[in-house]
């Protein structure tokens, strides 16, 4: 019994840092932001108190928060749907070439390579309506007559954050996708040929059946990345102009760093977990499901 016990306390003792990394990286900040978003937490002021449900009625009663919110899913749904087609597009082709495949690999995945900070920094050099490349180029080559302000114009700006999320997405996408593809027996595709199956309904019957679990798992983790995600738009448009590209990160950061209303701008993060956690329940839920369905 002795040696028992000696055993599980070492295995918790090898456990015990990763244990410290979660609780002070994850669940502190959560547990937090659920405290403060029930206080008038201030960031200038040492003193909060306790104010109920007061900071989540006042924010569901703010106009720019159901902006935000939409332009967040928006954001998120254009970002997702055109990641995952670009990168089982690019993917299918990777996987049917026979030369260079490694080398195309390599030049498709450079974007997914950066830090999201130097990919924002570049693109918002080259997009800058008064010097930069792309704008100057087009002028140039005559296709417009003045510089276009891809990141300050209120029609041309969501297009070209999406592009630009798209252009640094999209190889994450598809270097999975083309993993899925490569683990498809040939021995499935050779018999769908002699079965007379044509190349749709081998794609239907076969391809989609082997990669639709890994292509499902890796909307919901994007759909919580890019839902949640700060960096990317906040560093090209700050979400400007005039609020066009505000999504709820931002709104949240404006809140609380701007206005110094940390009370409110926990609650605005709460909102959003609440969120995340119902379309993450839908996912599994109809997952489960159909694997059950299946068996």
């Amino acid at each position: 019994m002795k040696r028992i016990k000696k055993i599980n306390y070492t295995s918790w003792l090898f456990i015990l840092p990763a244990i410290l990394v979660i609780v002070s990286l994850l669940l502190y900040p959560v547990l937090s932001s659920v405290v403060y978003s029930f206080t008038s937490k201030h960031l200038t002021r040492p003193v909060s108190t306790f104010v109920g449900l007061q900071n989540y009625k006042k924010i569901l009663a703010d106009e720019q928060f159901y902006k935000a919110f939409f332009m967040s899913i928006k954001w998120t749904v254009a970002s997702i749907g055109g990641q995952v087609i670009l990168g089982f597009i690019l993917a299918m082709l990777l996987n049917s070439i026979k030369i260079g495949k490694k080398m195309f690999r390599v030049l498709l995945i450079v974007p997914w390579a950066f830090p999201v900070v130097v990919i924002a920094v570049i693109w918002k050099f080259l997009l800058n309506g008064v010097y930069g490349f792309i704008p100057t180029m087009l002028v140039n080559l005559g296709l417009t007559d003045t510089l276009p302000q891809f990141l300050s114009s209120g029609t041309l700006v969501f297009p070209t954050i999406l592009f630009v999320n798209l252009w640094f997405g999209t190889p994450m996408i598809m270097v999975n996708i083309l993993s899925a593809l490569q683990t498809i027996p040939e021995e499935q595709y050779e018999a769908a040929k002699m079965d007379g199956a044509s190349t749709w309904q081998t794609f239907v019957s076969v391809t989609i059946p082997h990669i639709s679990k890994v292509v499902g798992l890796l909307v919901i983790l994007r759909t919580i990345w890019v839902f949640t995600n700060f960096d990317m738009v906040y560093l090209l448009t700050g979400g400007g102009p005039a609020n066009v590209t505000m999504t709820l990160p931002i709104y949240a950061y404006k809140m609380g760093w701007g206005l110094k209303l940390l009370g409110k701008s926990s609650a605005i993060t709460i909102i959003m977990l609440i969120f995340l956690l119902i379309v993450c329940s839908i996912y599994f839920y109809y997952s489960d499901k159909k694997e059950k369905e299946n068996v």
